[in-house]
């Protein structure tokens, strides 16, 4: 008689557009045994009604605002489904543009910095004293953003930086959003310095040459983190 094998956990995957990658982020979470699933609400693919079926959800980044909900429906849809998402109880994890959409449905704003500064390229974050079980150290990640958050009402920030002040907060126990794109490894970084080469001369923006310098110095540490990170924010017992 054949063995039946167990059926892997689901997570949900939220990208903003349709060629998005969910980089090292993906690969981790397959390596801890789940199954992906991929959303495009932004493509007009409907969002689950809730969490049902899933053990939880990462909402990723996209060049598009999280106020753009009168122009956009997919942003609109996504604004609705997140509390429905935080009634579950399970994890969920905004990312960029995911953080500050989580953000705005739990009350708070999200708009540019009042200099007009942009982020982008790798700057450090620094942790809390609430942040330190996620975050032991400053850590240079990856950030391509002009706007940021305020902190919700009943959310503890974890780490803070120097353009945008709130970096990564948590909502409850397992309700993390993090400013900054953990995902990036170097294809995807790659990727959005071409496509997004026009961009680099925002004030506030790292070069491409100097971005690159970054990620062979940094890239390693970062990928360390997320594979704690990741693991601390399902719930389990240590990173495998």
């Amino acid at each position: 008689m054949t063995k039946r094998q167990p059926t892997r956990p689901r997570l949900l995957l939220i990208m903003q557009t349709a060629d998005a990658d969910a980089g090292r982020c993906g690969r981790r979470l397959r390596q801890l045994g789940y199954r992906l699933d991929y959303c495009y609400p932004l493509s007009g693919q409907p969002l689950p009604r809730g969490m049902d079926g899933y053990a939880g959800a990462v909402v990723f980044g996209g060049p598009m605002s999280a106020n753009d909900d009168q122009r956009l429906p997919g942003i609109r849809a996504q604004l609705d489904w997140i509390p429905l998402a935080l009634t579950s109880g399970r994890p969920l994890l905004g990312i960029c543009l995911g953080a500050q959409l989580l953000a705005r449905a739990l009350g708070a704003t999200v708009q540019p910095h009042a200099a007009g500064l942009a982020e982008i390229g790798y700057f450090p974050v620094q942790p809390t004293t609430a942040g330190q079980t996620l975050f032991d150290a400053p850590l240079h990640v990856y950030h391509w953003h002009r706007e940021g958050f305020s902190l919700p009402a009943g959310a503890e920030l974890l780490a803070r930086g120097a353009l945008f002040p709130n970096q990564a907060y948590r909502y409850g126990s397992n309700v993390i959003g993090v400013q900054f794109h953990p995902e990036v490894d170097q294809t995807i970084l790659e990727s959005w310095l071409m496509d997004g080469a026009h961009e680099l001369d925002a004030p506030g923006a790292q070069a491409a040459t100097e971005q690159r310098t970054h990620h062979d110095t940094h890239d390693a540490a970062l990928d360390r983190w997320c594979s704690g990170f990741l693991s601390q924010w399902l719930g389990l017992q240590a990173p495998l």
